[in-house]
């Protein structure tokens, strides 16, 4: 099945100085202490209006604190100036909660930083569409049902959010395609035994009425911290079979990604790394309070807690003390079995590993 977004992969490959930097000085703290993110989750808010059966981060409570968009006037241009290339709004809430997601995006991209969203896009509305929506690299938007009745049942937001979604997306959509937009608006489905009947709807929806252009079709992951646990058992096997009957959905315009690599992985067919070879190196997350993680699996985990942005500078942060101990403790002690299973940077680590352990045989022929 065509992926041409890369997203059943990865994209560190088309970062060859920086993975060169990681080769080089990640043995040496003084050195690898500079090695900086690439790309960056913010949560700007952590409020959400929804609480999906499926929450990896229920376990954070909801709770309403947010950042300040003073403190980012100065943290994100430092960011920028330090080598980050990418920030995702997105986080334990919903970003367009933040009655500021607008200026954030404005001051993100003027900074230097490319934009993106991940969102329920029930407050997506003209404003941001016609401020924000032409700033960013992509949108995407988790639809997690094909019919209003099961999408209630699994979002558990406000009753008619599903219909408020997709006109939400029509009007950008339309938006989109009137003043020649760059901004790629796909979606995103959880396969869930709740909703694994309703994918060939959804995929219509999302093709035909809406106009996305793509939708993606990807496993639950089982975070340690959650409070629910009622999917962790989810064995994919028995769902592989769907993706040969999506392949029809696909056309020029319109990308279907069922995430097959990906289950596999989760129903543990393939074997992975013994390190996390991209903590805390390539990626990193700050909370809505304001702490920074060199991992969205561990947040409220002090291990993984570097500091706080409403207190010090993004270098003290990511160059101190906090993140030297991390930095040992994921290099010398950190059990991966302890980690959730398919994590944001799975794929990056197995390219990684293949680097660190040349575990691809005559490496030189080229």
């Amino acid at each position: 099945m065509n992926d041409k977004f890369a997203i059943d992969s990865h994209k560190l490959i088309y970062h060859p100085s920086r993975v060169a930097q990681w080769v080089r000085d990640k043995s040496n703290w003084e050195k690898a202490k500079k090695i900086y993110p690439i790309y960056m989750e913010l949560s700007p808010i952590g409020a959400c209006n929804h609480r999906c059966t499926f929450c990896a981060l229920d376990y954070m409570g909801y709770n309403p604190d947010k950042l300040s968009l003073p403190v980012l006037r100065n943290i994100i241009p430092e960011m920028a100036e330090r080598g980050v290339k990418s920030i995702m709004f997105a986080g334990e809430g919903e970003p367009m909660l933040h009655k500021d997601i607008n200026e954030m995006v404005s001051l993100t991209k003027n900074s230097g930083i490319d934009v993106a969203f991940t969102t329920n896009a029930t407050l997506m509305d003209q404003n941001f569409v016609e401020q924000s929506m032409p700033l960013c690299s992509w949108i995407k938007v988790s639809i997690n049902a094909g019919t209003d009745d099961t999408y209630h049942k699994i979002h558990k937001g406000k009753v008619g959010d599903f219909r408020k979604v997709i006109d939400n997306l029509k009007f950008a959509v339309k938006y989109k395609n009137k003043n020649n937009i760059k901004c790629t608006l796909g979606a995103q489905l959880v396969l869930l035994p709740e909703n694994a009947d309703e994918i060939e709807s959804l995929a219509k929806i999302c093709r035909d009425e809406i106009g996305l252009d793509y939708l993606v079709i990807k496993p639950y992951s089982q975070h340690k911290f959650s409070d629910t646990d009622i999917y962790e058992g989810i064995d994919y096997t028995p769902y592989l079979d769907i993706q040969e009957n999506l392949e029809k959905y696909s056309n020029k315009h319109f990308n279907l990604v069922f995430r097959a690599n990906t289950m596999k992985k989760y129903s543990k067919l393939e074997p992975r790394y013994k390190k996390c070879l991209s903590t805390p190196f390539f990626w990193g997350y700050i909370e809505a309070n304001g702490s920074v993680y060199g991992c969205s699996a561990y947040l409220s985990d002090k291990r993984f807690a570097f500091g706080n942005i409403n207190e010090s500078s993004f270098k003290d942060i990511w160059e101190g003390e906090f993140r030297k101990e991390n930095y040992m403790l994921v290099r010398n002690s950190l059990d991966i079995s302890e980690c959730r299973l398919n994590c944001r940077m799975d794929e990056v680590n197995r390219y990684l590993d293949k680097l660190e352990n040349n575990s691809v045989s005559h490496v030189n022929f080229i």
